[in-house]
């Protein structure tokens, strides 16, 4: 085709690359505007954040959904605040509550959990403490009076003196017996006694044994008295001491009631600490004995005088009130934002101290995850955060169902045995929870977990462009404003500011949209300060961002030099000029890292005589995905349609992706693909020069597909090591067009006629490029114009067809 003929398909170099012009800003620099403190281009995310905050109900919690940089948590964050104005507004302020741990004096292992007006929860622990204090030296100096001291001793002297008695009356009547009573530590001992003396163990032996048997059964008849004596002096000794204990609970009560009296009287409305304070009255007159200066003998049937015996804890840890929940100095509703889920962090902890060989765990040992921190507030977790810590995605769904927050030991979520059983009340919660994470993390939840549509109702998607509108390119300028100012940094000048609103619109790769990915977009403005300081420049420029963009490219992309490098040597062999039947150079883009970059790769298609249809070689050798497969199998169905009307298929054809040792995915050189097939039927060859993208349908169309700038740019860079020759370009996609933004050095070569940008709609008007024959369009007929490349094709496809019947055939009559 003469090279007039080409000009209808060539891209304009207007076209390659929006560039924005600094004369549209009527600033000379960004000292001259406001910095940015809205956000731009995301009325839908932003709307369904105020939604979800708005809506007080359950299961309405959000998840917030796109790519990193986008500036999601910082929206969310500020749209919670406002939040919390409106609320404050509503409310004549907020107010929250304090949540405390408290003894549970019928189960220590299962201390109970009390809500108190916010501020108040240290208040009761100082007053406990001071409650303490005040049992401590009032019930000590109760117990150290001389009236104490008196009654004490009145009752004591009372019952041994009554015991006296019982043993006196039983001395006398032993001796009215006829026997001697002696007391031993064994017990009582009767001797029998006779002519005043008592008698021997030989002296007994020596009586007659009918003697004996009277002295025997007299003193086994007394022996019933003494048992009887001792019981009664038992009852004595039980009786003494009940007095002595009714005595000190009567002193105990008298000298704590006034104690307690102010604080349950402080506390009548809480039902929770009423009910505690009463239980820890009854405690301390049931373990009066603490309170003593010495330490008095236990009694059989009486409490324990020593609590401290009481599996190592503290006898008065019942006077600790953890609090839990402390927010005396919180403004507002809490916005807690947990960078570390685990589960610990999440739902809190037990901690233990270490006792004689074991682990001992008590009330005051727990401690709150963010779960229980955020309540009444709200709580921002990383999805991938959550999902990756053991247990906690699980416990975050319970938690948020049942409205409330147990402390577990992590080991028992394992089915492991936890050191000690420690059960806290569970503590209520109302927390409204932000997901923060990506599209696909939401739509696997959506599809695979049943209770996620339950619990988070609201989606607030962020999207990671904009449109290149005149209010948005303005918002671009304030948000440079901002960050120079939030860094310290040099001002940007207009031509600074349209460099990097440049930089936003390839980073998106079209022309009519800009990347809303700002933390992107914060890092170019830093760099190009940097480079701007080098330069001893007061201002940053366009060139300045330009050398960031440069350089930043060059740090990352070595692996791309390197196969640049291959190719130029002719290890990676790609042609870039001359012509070759099917044989085309293909294009893909790699990512390594943050890196972009496209690398070119020759193509080849073999066809011949048979059946097989299209082999794929990358297919059969697994080296590619079914994106790719796909691609292939619309080939069949292309050459099918257009040149199998009037004949059946017979064809075979393989096709190869050559020195390519990697996976191979995505259909973008299908449309490459079919003209290595048709080029090698038709036998016209294509030209090396020329580089080819795009996916094709069944009807002969070319699709967009992705990467376009890196493809031209990588194939550029290849034509620009060999040496521009003015015939080397690249096929793209027609509706790609408004995707180019293509560096700027290109855009020179094609102003300069060395390189060239064809755009095409369908695989008739790229073969014409490629081979320079017309496709020749199919006539009513069915056939093509003589020398066209469909009519060489469809010749070829005819002959393979009669060929293979021919010999079909004569094999048949060789086997008769």
């Amino acid at each position: 085709m003469a090279k007039s003929g080409l000009k209808k398909y060539e891209v304009a170099p207007e076209k390659l690359r929006w560039i924005c012009d600094p004369d549209t800003f009527d600033f000379q620099c960004t000292v001259d505007i406001p910095p940015l403190h809205a956000f731009v281009g995301q009325d839908r995310a932003i709307r369904a954040i105020e939604f979800g905050l708005a809506l007080d109900r359950t299961g309405y919690n959000i998840y917030v959904a796109g790519l990193a940089g986008t500036g999601k948590t910082t929206v969310v964050k500020d749209y919670i605040q406002k939040s919390i104005r409106d609320r404050e507004k509503k409310l004549d302020g907020y107010k929250l509550e304090d949540w405390c741990y408290i003894y549970n004096f019928t189960d220590p292992d299962r201390p109970n959990i009390v809500n108190l007006p916010q501020g108040t929860g240290k208040l009761l622990k100082g007053l406990l403490s001071s409650l303490l204090q005040d049992i401590k030296d009032s019930l000590t100096k109760a117990f150290s009076g001389e009236e104490y001291e008196a009654a004490k001793k009145k009752i004591v002297d009372e019952g041994q003196s009554q015991q006296r008695q019982l043993l006196e009356s039983l001395n006398d009547e032993a001796h009215h017996q006829g026997f001697l009573m002696e007391l031993s530590p064994g017990g009582a001992v009767v001797i029998p006694v006779m002519n005043g003396k008592p008698l021997s163990q030989e002296d007994y032996l020596a009586l007659s044994e009918e003697t004996r048997k009277g002295i025997d059964s007299g003193r086994m008849a007394f022996m019933k008295l003494v048992e009887s004596t001792f019981e009664k002096v038992r009852d004595l000794q039980k009786a003494t001491s009940d007095k002595l204990q009714e005595n000190d609970r009567k002193i105990g009560e008298f000298t704590i009631s006034r104690v307690f009296q102010t604080l349950m009287a402080q506390y009548q409305e809480s039902e929770g600490i009423t009910k505690f304070l009463t239980e820890l009255k009854n405690y301390n007159l049931n373990n009066l004995g603490i309170f003593k200066q010495q330490e008095e003998p236990q009694h059989e049937h009486g409490p324990m005088a020593n609590p401290q015996a009481m599996w190592g804890r503290e006898p008065f840890l019942p006077f600790e009130i953890n609090v839990f929940v402390d927010n005396s100095q919180t403004v507002g509703p809490p916005v807690i934002e947990e960078t570390n889920p685990t589960f610990g962090n999440m739902f809190g902890k037990i901690e233990r101290r270490f006792l004689m060989g074991g682990y001992l765990s008590d009330h005051t040992m727990l401690k709150p995850g963010a779960m229980s921190l955020s309540n009444g507030g709200y709580l921002l977790i990383n999805i991938k955060d959550a999902l990756t810590r053991p247990g906690v995605w699980e416990g975050l769904k319970r938690a948020i169902r049942n409205k409330e927050v147990r402390i577990e030991d992590p080991y028992e979520q394992f089915g492991l045995m936890a050191p000690q059983g420690l059960r806290p009340q569970p503590m209520p919660v109302n927390v409204k929870v932000v997901l923060i994470g990506d599209s696909m993390i939401y739509d696997l939840l959506a599809a695979y977990d049943e209770d996620f549509w339950e619990i988070f109702k609201v989606k607030a998607d962020f999207d990671f462009q904009i449109d290149r509108s005149t209010v948005n390119m303005n918002a671009y300028a304030c948000f440079i404003s901002k960050c120079c100012q939030e860094e310290k940094i040099r001002p940007f000048d207009r031509t600074g500011v349209a460099k990097l609103i440049e930089y936003g619109a390839r980073a998106v790769a079209d022309q009519e949209k800009l990347s809303s990915r700002f933390a992107q977009l914060k890092e170019m403005v830093v760099e190009s300060d940097y480079w701007a300081g080098m330069s001893g420049a007061t201002m940053v420029t366009g060139e300045h961002v330009k050398k960031a963009i440069e350089e930043k490219i060059y740090r990352h992309n070595l692996v791309d030099e390197r196969i640049k490098e291959l190719i130029h040597r002719g290890t990676l062999m790609i042609d870039v000029e001359d012509a070759v039947a099917g044989q085309v150079n293909g294009l893909s883009v790699y990512m390594l890292g943050g890196l972009m970059f496209g690398r070119p790769s020759r193509i080849t298609a073999k066809t011949f005589l048979g059946r097989a249809g299209i082999v794929n070689i990358e297919r059969e050798s697994q080296l590619s995905g079914p994106i790719h497969n796909k691609g292939v199998f619309i080939l069949s169905g292309f050459l099918g349609w257009k040149y199998a009307q009037d004949k059946p298929l017979t064809l075979s054809a393989s096709l190869c992706f050559e020195q390519s040792y990697d996976g191979i995915e995505g259909d973008s050189a299908s449309s490459t693909e079919l003209y290595a097939i048709l080029s090698s039927l038709s036998g016209v060859p294509i030209q090396q020069g020329l580089a080819v993208t795009g996916s094709v349908n069944q009807q002969g169309e070319i699709q967009p597909i992705g990467g376009v700038n890196h493809k031209i740019e990588g194939f550029f860079q290849v034509c620009k090591a060999k040496g521009l020759n003015g015939k080397q370009g690249v096929l793209i996609p027609a509706k790609n067009l408004s995707n180019l933004m293509l560096r700027e050095d290109i855009v020179q070569a094609v102003q300069k006629g060395k390189f060239h940008i064809y755009s095409v709609k369908t695989i008739d008007e790229g073969i014409e490029i490629l081979t320079g024959v017309k496709a020749g369009e199919r006539k009513p007929d069915g056939s093509y114009p003589e020398g066209s490349i469909n009519q060489k094709v469809n010749k070829r496809l005819k002959e393979m067809a009669e060929g293979l019947k021919g010999f079909m055939g004569t094999e048949s009559l060789g086997t008769k």
